[in-house]
């Protein structure tokens, strides 16, 4: 019975990779730097709490961000998670401002035990999206032959679009030690491709000549993600848990292609994902109230891009974040097993515009609510982001997430 769940997760894994592939998660005109908007890759219900998600150990949410929380899940049950959202931003520069509407498939995953002290999990997660479409129109003070005569102007519009993405299937392992101690690590596949066009253009009177410049990047490579989390309960009513989570700087395999006016160099070397590091420490009071705080830095100013470590910066993200349930051991209201959350939190994006690096800020609620049998939960997360500021170019946005978390029984079978 289990093996039939198995098998339609698998062939619901590879054809929902097939529709990645082709997907566009964002309009925005910061994709077009570095590998475009990089995903945390998490499930609904911890975008919720502000993506707290190191020391998460809950048996109802698959925590892929720290693969350690997988050996939690119990051991007689199946859970299969799939996500969806849409993204409304709005985007303000000076006088001039612009409203876009996307709306994806986010991800599809699953989790199942194959011993007691032992969990898999596997699914398919976004890396990066990059998608933009824009133009600004500019002139240029060219100087006369001779001193005495007037310099003149000659306009030009450079334009700027891209679009594609990287995404990553994974597969992830955790083992259960001296029942306070849990390891885990992750296996993703990255594949998909970005591309990235730059037109100059001039007028036909001008005398100068338009040109158009390309960098597409299409990779297929492997990663690894490994995690750690320490939990304990104390006095039956505390549950403490510590995560952690690491990741080495790694080199991205792949075909990279810049073209300038039709001339293709082809394969060009040095490009890197960076060392990963995270702790986290999640508190749970009696069942109802979980509170959680999150530090993560990416050392993007040491990996390569394009062969240059000074293309890229480092990252730091802070997220807190809680949970409340009113009553999980209530039967008699539906309302006492509702899931309220909420969160917040803060990263410098891992580029420069100019000397400032943008930074992204991000406040969010959500609810799950249980079916009758409470096993399966149907989640929803609100997030408001504000990235840039009125001195630069400022998006904000709006992102409502749905999912549908379906746990089940492997081993039980119906009786007549």
């Amino acid at each position: 019975m289990h093996s039939s769940k198995i098998l339609f997760a698998v062939i619901l894994l590879i054809s929902a990779s097939q529709l990645a592939v082709s997907q566009n998660n964002t309009n925005s005109p910061y994709t077009r730097f570095g590998y475009g908007e990089i995903s945390d890759g998490t499930a609904t219900e911890i975008r919720g709490m502000g993506g707290v998600s190191l020391g998460n150990r809950s048996q109802n949410t698959i925590n892929s961000v720290n693969p350690a929380s997988y050996s939690s899940v119990d051991s007689l049950t199946f859970m299969f998670d799939l996500g969806a959202g849409m993204r409304y931003s709005h985007f303000s520069e000076k006088n001039q401002s612009k409203n876009t509407l996307n709306a994806n498939l986010e991800y599809i995953t699953m989790r199942f035990p194959l011993a007691k002290w032992l969990g898999f999990s596997a699914g398919l997660l976004p890396y990066s999206f990059a998608g933009y479409n824009f133009s600004q129109s500019d002139s240029l003070t060219i100087p006369r032959n001779s001193p005495a005569e007037d310099p003149y102007k000659v306009g030009y519009q450079q334009s700027f679009s891209g679009s594609g993405g990287i995404s990553q299937l994974y597969g992830g392992l955790s083992v259960a030690l001296f029942n306070h101690i849990s390891i885990g690590v992750n296996a993703y596949y990255l594949f998909g491709d970005a591309s990235h066009y730059r037109a100059l253009t001039f007028g036909a009177s001008s005398g100068y000549n338009s040109s158009l410049f390309t960098n597409q990047i299409k990779t297929s490579d492997f990663k690894f993600r490994y995690g750690l989390q320490l939990y304990n309960t104390f006095a039956d009513k505390h549950d403490v848990t510590l995560g952690l989570i690491y990741e080495n700087k790694d080199k991205l395999n792949g075909e990279f292609t810049s073209t300038l006016n039709g001339d293709t160099i082809k394969n060009i070397k040095g490009f890197e994902l960076p060392q990963t590091l995270g702790v986290g420490l999640t508190y749970t009071f009696n069942k109802k109230l979980t509170v959680g705080a999150d530090f993560t830095q990416q050392k993007w100013g040491d990996a390569l891009f394009f062969g240059k470590t000074d293309s890229l910066v480092n990252t730091s993200k802070i997220a807190v974040g809680a949970e409340y349930i009113p009553n999980p051991s209530g039967r008699l209201r539906y309302s006492d097993h509702i899931r309220y959350r909420i969160g917040f939190s803060t990263v410098n994006q891992y580029y420069r515009m100019g000397s400032s690096q943008p930074n992204n800020f991000t406040v969010s609620v959500g609810v799950g609510l249980p079916t009758r049998t409470g096993k399966s939960i149907m989640n929803a997360s609100l997030e408001y982001g504000k990235i840039g500021s009125s001195t630069l170019l400022r998006e904000d946005y709006l992102k409502l997430t749905f999912s549908t978390s379906i746990n089940e029984f492997w081993f039980f079978k119906p009786k007549l």
